[in-house]
């Protein structure tokens, strides 16, 4: 009996060394095994600089540009007007002193901006008459407003972007006549510094007048010479370019600052007169033109129109009254 039961005892024991033996075997050989690797552990694990549709990984997301950061040349940004050669313009940041004299276009696209401007402005199309018979213009804030005996500023209008160049003029002190509309006054700037280059001394006298102003002048002048005799170098209160802010009388030592047609005949009125166009201004009185501007011959007075447009007069050695008639008829090429 004893010895039977010593056997079967046996056996259990064989049978459970043997049992746990294979249990042993099992987990050695999953645990030598590689862990199996998951889609979603292999994407946080591995980074990746590429971008899929809905943009890169959260994981290593991609810093916002700033306002400040360089623009790519590669592609116009939102922000940008793309021209139609596919190149892109930044839109222009506003500066006190433009780029230009006038910000005009060059080349062929910029003459069909004047021709569009300049149909715009067709003396015609620009002028109203009131029940008191005065014609009065309709575009006194144009570059290219022609203003004279026919055609009226009112009474009111005075420009909102007056400055005050940054030019010697011939007096010392503040004055309003020592301005100019914006655009005009750096203008004028440019002028006098390629004066100066070319060893040219310029200084400012008369630039801006209001309609009270002009009036108290013509009276004065009319009172002393009489009123026809006055309106041929002095205009009507409403009458004066100087009002529109774009015009300005130059003179120079050499001339004793004055306002006289001598000035003409010196260095610095021939200067002018060569070179004023390159800054977009014109003499506004020719000299033999009095039937057409009504007014005798001022070398000192430059007028503003802009650069193109100042090429062509000067160029064409005609009025600005008939250069914006032949506009009118599309006869304004150089």
């Amino acid at each position: 009996m004893k010895i039977g039961r010593w056997l079967i005892a046996g056996a259990v024991v064989a049978v459970v060394i043997w049992k746990a033996d294979d249990i042993i075997g099992t987990d050695k050989q999953q645990s030598a095994a590689p862990p199996a690797v998951t889609e979603t552990a292999s994407a946080i694990a591995s980074p990746s600089g590429s971008s899929g549709d809905t943009g890169t990984s959260e994981a290593t997301p991609s810093a916002e540009p700033s306002d400040t950061a360089t623009p790519s040349t590669d592609s116009p940004s939102p922000s940008e007007d793309a021209d139609p050669d596919g190149s892109s313009t930044a839109t222009p940041e506003s500066s006190d002193k433009p780029s230009d004299a006038s910000d005009e276009p060059e080349g062929s696209a910029g003459s069909d901006s004047l021709d569009a401007l300049l149909q715009l402005n067709a003396p015609d199309k620009t002028i109203e008459v009131g029940k008191n018979g005065v014609a009065t213009v309709t575009n006194p804030e144009s570059m290219l407003v022609l203003v004279n005996k026919k055609r009226e500023l009112s009474s009111t209008y005075a420009p909102d972007d007056l400055v005050k160049p940054d030019v010697e003029f011939s007096f010392s002190g503040d004055s309003p006549k020592q301005k100019m509309r914006k655009t005009a006054a750096r203008a004028l700037e440019k002028l006098f510094a390629g004066a100066e280059k070319d060893g040219i001394t310029l200084k400012a006298v008369s630039g801006y007048r209001s309609y009270a102003t002009q009036k108290s002048i013509f009276s004065r002048n009319a009172d002393l010479k009489g009123e026809e005799v006055a309106n041929r170098t002095s205009a009507r209160p409403g009458q004066s370019e100087h009002q529109t802010g774009l015009a300005m009388d130059v003179s120079s030592a050499s001339a004793n600052f004055e306002l006289e047609p001598k000035f003409g005949d010196t260095k610095e009125g021939k200067w002018l007169a060569a070179h004023c166009a390159e800054y977009g201004f014109i003499i506004r009185f020719l000299e033999g033109e009095e039937d057409v501007t009504g007014y005798s011959y001022e070398p000192w007075h430059v007028r503003y129109v802009g650069k193109d447009a100042a090429k062509q007069i000067m160029k064409q050695g005609v009025t600005l009254e008939a250069y914006l008639e032949a506009a009118a008829n599309g006869a304004t090429k150089a």
